[in-house]
């Protein structure tokens, strides 16, 4: 696989929300089955992209690159230097320096209503990193010239809601055209892992909703992590403030998640 084709496939992968590692030859000397600059990359399902060379250097790459998909806590990125002789018995007799790097998919930001607030929402949230896709069942509002480069959904928002698969880590920001269509995909959005879930609305409407919640049946743990009103408070009027607001509370869920990725485990002692 040439480099142009190989960037085509991690620009997919990013895209599509998968982890890998990419691995590049960035130096050698004496005798190396590859030259500077040949890469492989590794993605989290196992999936092998590119060349390094092959043989038992490939292989210590791989290992290296499944560590950094796998192990709590391990580091971003790394230098491999190898002598392919001394470290691994290959007959060449040179040296390889290895850079890999593990990227991350961007958090994915689900945006249920195409109104101006997440209007707003969408390209500031799109600017700072988010993967957003804004849902909405009218055509007219959920338009390219209205979200550029973001992902459209043209469904109910409450039928939208129920039939997609979350993944753990997406984010929700729900501020249709209608409270009670907010509320329909809120009891749409209960008992699905998601790593945050707010609501636009007053402190009012948070009072009103949660009781209506309670009364319609859903449990007390999806109606706790409910965020409404959403967003940091700075007393945000306009629709570009409140956007600031709600990117500003979404960076910092994205942040602490990151953060507790990265801490390595608890390992329990052995008591005997």
């Amino acid at each position: 696989m040439d480099a142009e084709s190989l960037f085509a496939v991690l620009a997919a992968l990013q895209r599509q929300g998968r982890r890998y590692v990419l691995a590049t030859v960035v130096e050698t000397s004496g005798s190396a089955p590859q030259k500077p600059g040949a890469k492989l990359a590794l993605t989290a399902d196992g999936a092998l992209l590119g060349t390094i060379g092959g043989g038992a250097i490939e292989n210590q790459v791989v290992e290296a690159a499944r560590a950094m998909l796998d192990a709590p806590g391990a580091p971003a990125s790394r230098m491999l230097q190898t002598h392919l002789t001394r470290d691994l018995g290959m007959c060449c007799g040179g040296r390889m320096s290895v850079f890999l790097e593990r990227f991350e998919p961007r958090a994915a930001l689900w945006l249920f209503g195409a109104g101006h607030v997440n209007r707003a929402v969408a390209q500031a949230a799109a600017a700072v990193g988010f993967r957003v896709t804004v849902v909405d069942e009218r055509e007219d509002w959920l338009t390219a010239e209205r979200f550029g480069p973001c992902e459209r959904l043209l469904e109910d928002p409450a039928v939208a809601a129920r039939r997609v698969a979350f993944d753990p880590n997406d984010l929700v920001a729900v501020a249709t055209h209608d409270h009670p269509l907010d509320e329909q995909v809120l009891v749409a959005l209960a008992g699905k892992p998601l790593a945050y879930v707010g609501c636009i609305g007053s402190a009012r409407k948070a009072i009103r909703f949660r009781e209506r919640l309670t009364q319609r049946g859903l449990a007390a743990a999806d109606i706790d992590r409910i965020q409404m009103p959403m967003g940091v408070d700075i007393g945000a009027q306009t629709a570009e403030e409140i956007a600031v607001s709600v990117v500003a509370e979404l960076i910092r869920v994205r942040a602490a998640r990151a953060h507790r990725a990265q801490r390595p485990r608890a390992v329990a002692s052995n008591p005997g």
